[in-house]
């Protein structure tokens, strides 16, 4: 029996390093969640019914964002329940914070792949994330002086070249 694997990141530069792993796909019963926007809805007819989506939202606007992060928060819950992955994978932001604690939460496992957009600094995400993580790893070896306890992993970008 394939383990499964819920793999989410937000949309953008996000996504785009998670799809790096979809040489994965072909050894895991997977789903992918993002947050839906108007250049990552053709990723449905390329995953089908493998792919979901929640509400994108920014922190720019606080007040909408409360509804959107909790409305997000229940669609997680929901995903999680009716999947049941064994593995959460996450490529960040904070669209995925709410799945990796849900996952956290049932004892699945939690493997966060910080950016490779942030070589010297976390991101607020990854701050987060790195306190329930079974799995940090870093893309940038300067990245685990400020995360001791991750694995260098090297740029996501060349692990399927």
């Amino acid at each position: 029996m394939q383990k499964k694997i819920l793999l989410v990141s937000s949309t953008g530069g996000h996504l785009s390093e998670l799809l790096k792993l979809s040489p994965l796909f072909a050894d895991y019963d997977y789903q992918i969640l993002t947050e839906y926007t108007k250049t990552n809805a053709k990723l449905k007819d390329k995953y089908h019914n493998r792919m979901h989506y929640v509400i994108y939202g920014t922190q720019d606007h606080l007040f909408k964002y409360f509804f959107v992060f909790a409305y997000n928060w229940l669609k997680s819950l929901y995903l999680f329940i009716k999947y049941r992955p064994d593995f959460v994978i996450s490529t960040g932001t904070h669209t995925a914070i709410p799945m990796c604690y849900i996952a956290h939460f049932f004892k699945a496992k939690v493997i966060w792949i910080e950016t490779l957009a942030n070589a010297t600094t976390p991101t607020k995400a990854g701050a987060i994330a790195v306190k329930i993580a079974d799995l940090f790893i870093v893309q940038w070896e300067s990245m685990l002086k400020i995360y001791p306890n991750a694995v260098y992993g090297g740029f996501i970008y060349w692990w399927y070249l």
